[in-house]
């Protein structure tokens, strides 16, 4: 008989490394979850990144899929102080032509105003919104046997097409531009097979619980999560970087909220060759240039549209948009990428001294790019509201480089944990009877690396965690601080 410390440890504390730590902790587990950073939340951390009192989203910033996770609503967040902000419209899609389009939370208010197009997005939203609930949970995990067969079966015939494919279904240019930007957040060509599964889900998530805003900053979720997680009396470290396993105490299970790469860098010593080779193969996706503002006033859009919209997609119209994500796949760069804009400070006061705002945006570039886009950026956001670069008190950028080097999971910049196409939507980072498991027995991997991908929703995370309670934890555990073998 031996007595182990902990009945499992969590490497990494962003949204799925907690997820699992209180999907353990509540099923009567010990846990104890460590981070490298003295703070918590990997994408999910909100810093004075300009000037004093400016609050910018490092990483996340809209938060579509939290407030959508079938796993995050279980929680009672709000009892540790989170609360959402909701912006008046979800996406505003500009146009140069001075039109454009946008998602609102009411799926027939969104319809109306695209014209020609309202019949047709009806009858592709209407039925997959009112199923939403029936098929949540099979499209966001890894591949299993559908609860309700026939409606997933209507979500993926549409899901596995194309972007590019499903857009043909509308003929307005506002239509086509507002389905390419949301779908562009695959960050893949839009002409893939798959890519219509990402805008499909954002799209419905919108019309049923919105695109909010963490009221103080995405941090909050990060803080909510680990205060619940304590609250159960999990046990939480930070400042402890992880490069070995000696490094860990003895514990049934391990699960790593890190990269493939960094994983084989700390235990590919215990895979087998064949789960060796899987890892080593894993692709990663383009990256990311990040810019966030100090501004003394709001950004000045000529699209009434944009005014009152939390995310602006930036990039023109559909064949721009899909020319862009092409040539940042291909390893180009453009002159007009597709640029995601947040106006935080818009809704959310806490974010900027009185009367003044934060704006945020990032566009999509090559892997491991280091070419500066401010110019870029500021320039596409300038033609859409003059007098913009006039606000600016102050400026902070990050390029690939400086992304990866905030965490070490952003290979190259891809701040979505690995290219999503068809070889790596469901069976990422290998294909095994379970993609959480490792080759080495009670080692599991719970990142972004495994599905359903990238995403402040902690579904990785909490599919990895059911997976090691059925794996080693099969019974009732009798006591929530040990285990006895």
């Amino acid at each position: 008989m031996s007595l182990t410390e902990f009945d499992a440890v969590i490497v990494g504390s962003g949204p799925n490394g907690l997820a699992a730590a209180i999907t353990l902790q509540k099923a009567g587990l010990s846990v104890l979850l460590l981070e490298a950073k003295d703070t918590i939340g990997g994408g999910m951390r909100t810093e004075a990144l300009t000037l004093p009192g400016f609050l910018h989203d490092v990483c996340s910033a809209i938060h579509p899929m939290a407030a959508a996770s079938p796993f995050l609503q279980t929680l009672p967040l709000e009892n540790f102080g989170l609360e959402y902000i909701h912006p008046t419209i979800c996406v505003a899609h500009p146009l140069d032509t001075g039109d454009g389009a946008a998602l609102y939370r009411s799926l027939h208010w969104t319809a109306a105003l695209l014209g020609s197009d309202a019949t047709v997005y009806r009858r592709l939203y209407d039925p997959l919104v009112r199923r939403w609930s029936d098929i949540a949970n099979d499209t966001l995990g890894p591949l299993s046997l559908p609860r309700h067969p026939l409606s997933m079966a209507q979500f993926g015939r549409h899901a596995i097409a194309p972007a590019l494919t499903l857009a043909r279904r509308f003929q307005t240019p506002g239509a086509k531009a507002l389905w390419a930007g949301i779908a562009a957040h695959a960050v893949a060509p839009l002409s893939s097979i798959a890519t219509s599964a990402i805008g499909l889900v954002l799209t419905i998530a919108g019309h049923t619980t919105g695109w909010p805003l963490p009221k103080g900053g995405s941090g909050r979720i990060a803080h909510a999560m680990a205060a619940y997680f304590k609250s159960l009396g999990g046990n939480l470290e930070t400042g402890l970087p992880i490069h070995s396993l000696s490094q860990l105490p003895s514990s049934r299970a391990v699960l790593f909220d890190i990269g493939p790469k960094q994983l084989l860098g700390i235990a590919g010593h215990k895979f087998s060759p064949l789960y060796q080779r899987q890892l080593s193969r894993f692709r990663y996706g383009p990256g990311v240039f990040k810019m966030d503002w100090a501004l003394d006033t709001p950004i000045p859009f000529t699209n009434e549209q944009c005014r009152q919209a939390g995310t602006v997609h930036i990039g023109g119209t559909l064949e721009e948009i899909a020319f862009s994500e092409r040539e940042a796949w291909n390893g180009r760069h453009t002159d007009n990428p597709f640029t995601l804009l947040a106006q935080q400070s818009l809704f959310d006061p806490t974010r900027a001294p009185r009367g003044k705002h934060t704006a945020y945006a990032y566009c999509h570039v090559p892997h491991g790019s280091t070419l500066d886009r401010t110019a870029v950026i500021e320039d596409q956001i300038e033609k859409l509201a003059p007098g913009f670069k006039d606000r600016i008190l102050a400026r902070h950028t990050m390029d690939t480089t400086a992304l990866e080097s905030y965490n070490a999971n952003y290979i190259g910049g891809d701040v979505i944990g690995g290219a999503v196409d068809i070889r790596q939507l469901f069976t990422r980072p290998a294909l095994r009877s379970s993609p959480y498991r490792t080759s080495a027995k009670g080692l599991y991997l719970c990142s972004a690396s495994t599905p359903p991908g990238g995403g402040v929703h902690g579904l990785c995370g909490f599919h990895a965690a059911r997976r090691v309670l059925k794996d080693l934890f099969p019974g009732p555990v009798k006591n929530n601080n040990l285990l006895f073998l």
